[in-house]
């Protein structure tokens, strides 16, 4: 997915601090006699001050392993962050979108769904791609890249475009970013969803704003991310009432788009395409053997 700029958010990488220095040991006062002095160790002091000593050393010693192994848990953390910012033009798009999906019990009751991929958008900016309000709302976050891809399920009734967006934002932004999107319950609102990828000659073609049954969305904190997808039915039918995935999947649900499981489509694909982003991350900061 070149034909950008590459480059991440790339946090800085911290280290556990050294020790200060080993502290300063007195082990007895000295005796004065006449004009020798002479220091007076008991066996307790002295077998405490070999203990002492050696556990500095030890400690000392696995600090420094962990510095050179890389074990450092904050360490690793801002490596994977920024490695999750860069997946955007390193990997290929099979990687993140894959010809085919398997959603092993992701439908209605348990349904096994397989989703076959339709269509890939250009890799780009953010333009146009989400409703006003949801472009304002993660603005703050910025836009570094923008992935998408259409899908289609096996009988080519539903179309689900899931989309990757790579933001600008550090670790602490998107914390916040995510916090705001929980809080106030941004990704329930119906002005704000994403827009679909709707592709000539595709059964997507006819998939537009009006089209939109449901959807999901999901701000990670542990990557410069926002995961989500956005469905429909494939036959154009316009939605009047469109409803978030985490409420179409509930048991008890009557809306059209629960009733017709199109949460269950959004919201299945969704968590699928977000774990192959995790576990690419993954096999991208893996230390070789």
């Amino acid at each position: 997915m070149a034909g950008a700029p590459a480059g991440g958010p790339g946090p800085g990488r911290f280290r556990s601090a050294a020790p200060a220095g080993r502290p300063v040991v007195s082990f007895a006062e000295p005796e004065l006699s006449g004009a020798r002095t002479r220091s007076r160790v008991g066996p307790r002091t002295a077998a405490a001050a070999t203990c002492l000593v050696l556990g500095l050393g030890l400690i000392g010693g696995a600090a420094a392993g962990s510095w050179f192994t890389g074990d450092g848990g904050d360490d690793d953390g801002r490596t994977a962050y920024s490695a999750a910012g860069a997946l955007w033009h390193s990997v290929p798009v099979d990687q993140l979108f894959p010809s085919s999906v398997q959603g092993t019990g992701a439908g209605p009751g348990g349904a096994d769904r397989t989703w076959t991929r339709i269509a890939v958008a250009p890799d780009g900016g953010c333009a146009h791609a989400f409703d006003p309000l949801l472009a304002r709302a993660l603005a703050p976050a910025g836009c570094r890249r923008l992935l998408r891809a259409t899908y289609t399920d096996a009988t080519q009734t539903y179309v689900t475009t899931v989309g990757l967006l790579f933001t600008k934002a550090d670790p602490a932004a998107m914390a916040a970013l995510a916090a705001r999107f929980r809080d106030e319950r941004l990704d329930r609102r119906a002005d704000l969803m994403p827009r679909p990828y709707a592709a000539a000659g595709t059964a997507a073609a006819g998939f537009g704003d009006r089209q939109r049954a449901s959807w999901t969305l999901s701000v990670l904190t542990d990557a410069p991310v926002v995961a989500y997808a956005v469905t429909g039915w494939a036959d154009g039918r316009v939605v009047d009432a469109p409803q978030p995935a985490a409420d179409a999947v509930r048991a008890g649900a009557g809306t059209a788009p629960a009733q017709a499981g199109l949460g269950n489509e959004a919201k299945g694909l969704a968590d699928r395409i977000e774990r192959r982003l995790r576990k690419t991350v993954g096999t991208a900061t893996e230390t070789p053997a």
